[in-house]
């Protein structure tokens, strides 16, 4: 069952208690601490999930499961406490599961949203999907791991010879969080934590052998042995895409209004027509899909001004940066869905094919058996001190981007308003001087207090200059670094999935000498694992890849037109300084 709205009455709030910690994936839901004392707004939890307030006064959704209900009681003068798990619905109350799913509609604090995010009803109205049931298999907006099939059926797991796919029937079991309890004692104990990235992505269950096999997998993506390590094969037919011409459209005779962008292939003859909500549902696509890839961040949303001309052009700036990222990714530009957002034109056939992608069965777990890897021995060992190496790296960059993004950010501030305010000051006062020298005529020198004159005016212009000068360089820098910063922060998450399956290989190792595994099952386990090491380190490869273009260009264009400003402003200063030449 999925929340369709949830509204907060104030009149049922109770007081709570956390027992566990819990971090917010979304703008939905708030992040709580252990032993944080919080307020329901309704005990009764839809789907696992609780309304409330944390200590901080933000409002938002929290496991049911995570949290204590502190009744309280009168007994004469004394009130005591008495605490009931969250979500207990008494023995009228029809049975809800014991894990929570991600609501797909939550009454959202003002400002969250902007045009974008009106109802779908004009693009397609009966499309929502339930993906799963369970918060444990998503990354930010999905993630298959393990449990039933599609709709709900279960899989049949035939043999398979694939070291990818030598799974272990699942036991069906009422909470994710108890499955160690059931296991036979030889088996790999899951992470008591259901709400990690590991177990989150469905990681955990591919390593484990618990992802059941499909009939037929049609999707396929090599990873090769480059000259610097693992590598994504590079797509067959590489493109580019253009993303130009935002327009402001309306619909019901100008009730609603919005940005529409046209977006160009360069390997097909039409362009389409996507408005920003278009862009969005993609990205979540990416997200449910694309587990150990860093898809890049869209342009942020804006609850006013979404309309100015300055907001426009930089989301679309933005917008263009994000395409080229993605066409430029061997694996992103082969999914089906991007394919179907470039190319699809038709309302129909969009519908179909937007409802195809939302029944993606290979996304998260699954995705992982898409991947072909190269046969070449890889010790883990190394792999991990190679995952560490870039963990490192990727921390100081991140710090490094934080740090130039606040300098360009100020040198834009100062452009916009010191410096054109102190421009234009010594262009008054030098205006002002030549005003003086012509108080007493018969000493006045005309020339001269023209040149004086007009060197108060070119001072002014070059303050206008200052102030138009960071639309040409430093906005273009501080949209690159936004894309970077969006797929530093994807890398902490992405990296613990390895993390994750390193241990899960050292337990399962340590099961199999100490007798209580398989000799054979830890190997399959060690297998997988090597998939996970592969698809992490060919995304580091090409993290490094676009990197190097990418600052290479930024560095490049800014320089040209910082050389190019300061000459224009030597010509003017030079114009300027002629006129006193013959004076």
């Amino acid at each position: 069952m999925i929340l369709e709205k949830a509204v907060l009455n104030p009149n049922m709030s109770v007081k709570a208690k956390a027992i566990y910690t819990f971090q917010s994936e979304n703008k939905e839901e708030i992040s709580i601490q252990e032993n944080e004392e919080l307020v329901i707004f309704d005990e009764n939890s839809v789907d696992g999930w609780l309304q409330g307030v944390n200590s901080r006064g933000e409002k938002g959704l929290f496991p049911a499961s995570y949290v204590e209900i502190l009744r309280q009681r009168s007994n004469s003068n004394l009130t005591d406490s008495s605490v009931s798990p969250a979500g207990s619905l008494g023995n009228d109350s029809p049975h809800l599961p014991s894990t929570p799913i991600t609501p797909t509609s939550f009454l959202p604090q003002q400002g969250y949203y902007d045009d974008d995010d009106d109802d779908w009803d004009d693009w397609d109205d009966s499309s929502t999907v339930v993906e799963d049931d369970d918060p444990s298999h998503r990354r930010s907006g999905g993630g298959g791991g393990g449990g039933g099939g599609p709709n709900g059926h279960a899989h049949h797991i035939p043999n398979s010879n694939n070291p990818n796919v030598h799974y272990r029937a699942k036991p069906r079991m009422e909470r994710q969080d108890s499955i160690s309890s059931s296991r036979k004692g030889s088996m790999v104990g899951r992470n008591l934590n259901r709400f990690s990235s590991f177990v989150r992505s469905g990681v955990e269950a591919f390593v484990l052998g618990d992802v059941p096999m499909m009939a037929k997998i049609a999707e396929s993506y090599t990873i090769e042995i480059g000259p610097k390590g693992p590598q994504w094969k590079e797509s067959p037919q590489p493109f580019s895409c253009s993303v130009e011409d935002p327009t402001k459209q309306t619909k019901f005779k100008g009730i609603k209004t919005y940005i529409s962008y046209r977006v160009t292939p360069s390997h097909t003859d039409g362009a389409v027509y996507r408005r920003y909500k278009h862009f969005d549902w993609l990205y979540n696509r990416l997200l449910h899909k694309f587990t150990v890839i860093s898809v890049p961040h869209l342009p942020e949303k804006q609850a006013t001004g979404r309309f100015e001309e300055d907001f426009i052009d930089k989301r679309k700036r933005r917008l263009v940066l994000w395409m080229n990222h993605m066409t430029s990714h061997p694996v992103l530009s082969q999914y089906e869905g991007f394919e179907h957002f470039l190319m699809c034109a038709d309302d129909k056939q969009w519908k179909l094919g937007k409802r195809r992608a939302e029944k993606d069965e290979m996304v998260g777990a699954h995705f992982m058996l898409t991947f072909q890897i190269p046969n070449e021995h890889q010790d883990l060992q190394d792999v991990e001190e190679r995952v560490d190496s870039f963990k490192t790296f990727t921390k100081k960059m991140d710090d490094s981007v934080m740090q130039l993004t606040h300098g360009a950010s100020e040198m834009v501030r100062r452009h916009l308003g010191e410096f054109r305010k102190e421009f234009h000051r010594l262009g008054g006062a030098f205006q002002a001087l030549s005003q003086a020298f012509m108080l007493e005529p018969p000493h006045s020198s005309e020339p001269l207090n023209n040149a004086i004159s007009h060197t108060g005016r070119t001072y002014e212009n070059l303050g206008e200059m200052f102030a138009e000068q960071p639309k040409f360089d430093l906005f273009l820098m501080l949209d690159k670094l936004s894309l970077y910063q969006g797929l530093l922060a994807n890398f902490p998450d992405i990296i613990h999935l390895q993390k994750g399956a390193f241990a899960k290989v050292k337990e399962s190792q340590k099961m199999s000498d100490e007798g209580k595994m398989e000799q054979d099952e830890a190997d399959g386990i060690r297998k997988r694992c090597r998939t996970v090491g592969f698809a992490l380190q060919a995304e580091m490869t090409h993290f490094h890849q676009r990197r190097e273009v990418d600052f290479k260009d930024m560095m490049q264009a800014y320089l040209k037109e910082q050389i190019a400003f300061h000459q224009r402003v030597v010509q003017q200063l030079e114009r300027t300084l002629r006129m006193y030449d013959n004076l």
